[in-house]
Order: C-alpha cells, then structure tokens, then sequence
C-alpha cells in the first residue's frame, strides 16, 4: 500500500467505544490498523463506528474482525443469539433515527471486514494464531459458519472451561506455533501488567504482542507505529 510505503503502520487496539481516545490514536498520517472490538462498553460505539468507517472510505484504515464486532454485525442480521448489556447499548445508540444510514453501513463493513490481515513478516488478528493463517485466505466474511481458524482468530485457544472471573479460560500456547521472524499483533486477551503492550516468544522464534490494554473497561487505548520493512 502507497500509504504504508510513505508514512509507516499504525497498530491499534482494542476500542471498546472509547471514542476520545480512539481520535487520538487515529490522528495519523501513518496507515491505521485496528485489531478488532470496535464496539461495546465504552459511552460511544456509535463514533467509534462512524471514525473507522471514514478510514475505511478514504483508504486511510482497516480493521480485523473481532468477537464483539461479529456479534453486533449477526445482531444487525436479526439473528436470534444472547445479548449482554454492553451489546445492547450499542444496538440502542445504532437504532437513534439519526443512525440508521450509519447501521447500514457499518454492517457491512463488518460483514467484509477480514478476520485476520498478513502484510510482510507481520500478521494482525483478533484474538489469537493458526498456522492456517499462513497459507489460507481469510473467510469472505466472518459472520458466516464457524471454522477453526476463525474460531481462533475471534476467540483465541479456548478450553471450554470457565474462569471465576466470568470469561472463558484461554491458554497460550498458540504462540509456539508461530514461525521464526513473523510476528503476530493481537488484541482480546488483555495480558499486559504495567500498562504497555505485552509481548512473549514461542518456541519457534515467533512472537506475540498483546494490544489490549482495556479501553472502554477502566484503562486505556495502546497503539505502536511501525515502518516499513
């Protein structure tokens, strides 16, 4: 992409409709890549949704599918599935007359958005690793049936089990699967400790770097630049 090659990436993570911070991070000359969870939580969904989709229009940005941005894109389809209170604000901000055309639109961004984005020695997903990611495109839109490698690249490694604190138990060990010198950019899992991007080696060489530093749930939005290798 010309605007890569020019002014460099940006990574960003995980929204969660924090609208202000998200006009920081995207406040940029360089190419905006955002891993996924656009929505949910956070006071402003609705904007947070409108700002990605002007990046999108004006070939400025992109984002990676994730869990929460599938779940309102099957929600705008009409599908019957389980609501929690973050999914139906959102839902109640998009259904304002003055949203509708935004609904729309959003819905379909979100039906072609990608569920995970490979660009050089660098991978962007939501959630977490597959090595079918190497070789496979992603599906033509993620709110279609579930496969493993988009199960992995919404959700992360599940075990089914889970944990006290409410959220399913995810393991790690995903990133031993990835190769020497790709590194992957991920959001979901909010791993780091003392506020920074977290990042962990595999076994091969590969390595993970953990975005989400809980914007729209009491901390903040992350993002790095990169150039252009």
């Amino acid at each position: 992409m010309k605007r890569i090659r020019e002014h460099g990436l940006r990574v960003v993570g995980d929204v969660h409709g924090d609208l202000t911070a998200f006009r920081h991070a995207i406040a940029t000359e360089r190419y905006v890549i955002q891993l996924g969870d656009l929505v949910d939580h956070g006071p402003d969904s609705a904007g947070v949704l409108e700002h990605m989709l002007e990046l999108l229009e004006t070939q400025r940005g992109m984002f990676v599918l994730g869990n929460h941005d599938r779940k309102l894109g099957r929600a705008l389809e009409g599908r019957r599935l389980r609501r929690d209170q973050a999914l139906e604000e959102t839902l109640q901000q998009l259904g304002q007359p003055h949203n509708l055309e935004l609904a729309q639109r959003a819905y379909e961004a979100i039906a072609r958005a990608p569920a995970w984005q490979r660009i050089g020695n660098r991978l962007f997903v939501h959630g977490g690793f597959h090595t079918a990611m190497l070789n496979e495109p992603p599906p033509a839109t993620g709110l279609a049936t579930m496969s493993g490698p988009l199960s992995r690249a919404l959700f992360g490694e599940t075990t089914g089990r889970m944990q006290p604190d409410g959220y399913p138990e995810r393991l790690l060990n995903w990133i031993n699967r990835i190769p020497p010198h790709l590194t992957v950019y991920v959001g979901h899992d909010r791993r780091s400790t003392d506020g920074r991007p977290w990042s962990r080696t595999g076994r091969q060489g590969g390595e993970a770097i953990f975005m989400d530093l809980g914007a729209g749930k009491g901390g903040h939005l992350a993002w790095v630049d990169l150039n252009e290798e």
